[in-house]
């Protein structure tokens, strides 16, 4: 018999949820991700995937991945210290070391590992971290889980951080500070001061720490904010992720060579987690191949994201500040956001709504992702279905 506490926990917490329109249905797809999707059925225009650069269903990536299957089989059979270590993990590091402009890199499993795995490896109960308020929940974990203390600073707000890492450094309880900070923020597409939050770590002596997942692909003609700010030099910690404008799954951290030897024994997810696939490492080797080869993806991902800008703010919805090509509409109630995406996709824009706790309460809102596999005739009809939809809930 199952635990009535539980039941009677989840019973009422789920009731909650959705009385506040925060429950999330999740809605399986019955095609490649891809600018088109099919869900139950209904043929939709995408712009809810984080597959910036239409990579996921990239010929030349499926091509790199059947080959190393057929070489490498399903699995590597081993956590990366034993014996699953193929040479393509290393072949794969390598070429991400050369994008990212570093000495080295480590590949772990998923980018939200590589927070969970870099940030407890360095930082520990004797150390403080000071942490943008806006980042990823994967940032927030893994400062947990290194037991440092956490100073959060108002998103990107120079002041308050060079206030509160002086604070901090003044007071000499600490052994170690770190700035962590996103390089793009996923939900409102602003790209992190990274100039500003360098000069402030060097008058203070902080270790520098940016994930780039949603920059790598994006800025710096594909390698990333660091990059964009011609900061390669002065960023200890350089985390991406595989599976956005990569297209494949995983993640990674680029920097100096002794950092990435001692991630490579020091950090738990490399220790005890089964290393990547063959085909995802292969797959993930090529689509970094492409990103140095050409610029071509980059520039179109750009131009469609510009293209959807205009036409969405010239129909009076509020886009916020975005730099990048994340498109939000923000809403602000998280009911009217729900209602929002529900009937864009009953006329055939798939644009799921993001509310708490991904963003903060009352900024409900739908994110826009065009990609670069996106036409101007997608684009324009969603563009047209938005407008029928925001006169219709009385949005715009």
């Amino acid at each position: 018999m199952s635990s009535q506490i539980l039941e009677q926990f989840l019973t009422e917490n789920l009731e909650e949820l959705k009385t506040q329109g925060l429950y999330n249905v999740i809605d399986p797809l019955e095609s490649p991700n891809g600018p088109i999707i099919t869900i139950n059925g209904n043929i939709l225009i995408n712009l809810s995937s984080n597959n910036y650069l239409g990579l996921a269903t990239d010929d030349r990536l499926k091509k790199a991945a059947k080959d190393a299957l057929d070489q490498f089989g399903v699995g590597a059979g081993a956590v990366r210290t034993i014996n699953g270590t193929l040479k393509l993990h290393l072949e794969l590091e390598e070429k991400l070391a050369e994008f990212k402009h570093t000495e080295a890199a480590i590949a772990y499993q998923s980018g939200f590992n590589c927070n969970m795995a870099a940030i407890s490896a360095v930082m520990d109960k004797n150390d403080a971290i000071l942490s943008d308020e806006l980042n990823h929940a994967s940032i927030i974990d893994g400062c947990r889980l290194s037991r440092a203390k956490i100073i959060r600073y108002n998103h990107s707000d120079m002041e308050d951080l060079r206030a509160k890492a002086k604070a901090a450094k003044e007071s000499g309880q600490y052994n170690k500070l770190m700035v962590i900070t996103d390089g793009v923020f996923s939900m409102d597409g602003d790209i992190a001061l990274l100039p500003e939050i360098v000069q402030i770590a060097e008058e203070f002596d902080l270790i520098t720490y940016v994930d780039d997942a949603h920059g790598s692909g994006v800025l710096g003609e594909g390698a990333g904010t660091v990059k964009h700010y011609g900061l390669s030099d002065k960023i200890d910690f350089q985390i991406g992720t595989l599976s956005k404008a990569i297209g494949v799954v995983g993640g990674y951290v680029a920097g100096k060579k002794n950092l990435i030897d001692w991630l490579k024994v020091r950090s738990r997810p490399f220790l005890f987690s089964t290393s990547l696939t063959p085909a995802d490492v292969a797959a993930s080797k090529r689509a970094i191949e492409i990103l140095m080869e050409s610029t071509e993806l980059n520039q179109k991902l750009w131009e469609n994201g510009n293209y959807l800008k205009q036409g969405l703010k010239g129909l009076g919805f509020n886009i916020g500040n975005s730099e990048t090509p994340i498109t939000p509409c923000i809403i602000g109630e998280e009911k009217l956001a729900q209602q929002f995406s529900k009937r864009l996709i009953e006329e055939g824009v798939y644009a799921k709504a993001i509310v708490f706790p991904t963003v903060p309460k009352g900024t409900g809102r739908v994110r826009n992702m065009p990609t670069a596999a996106h036409t101007k005739a997608m684009l324009d009809e969603a563009i047209s279905i938005y407008e029928k939809v925001g006169k219709e809930l009385g949005i715009i």
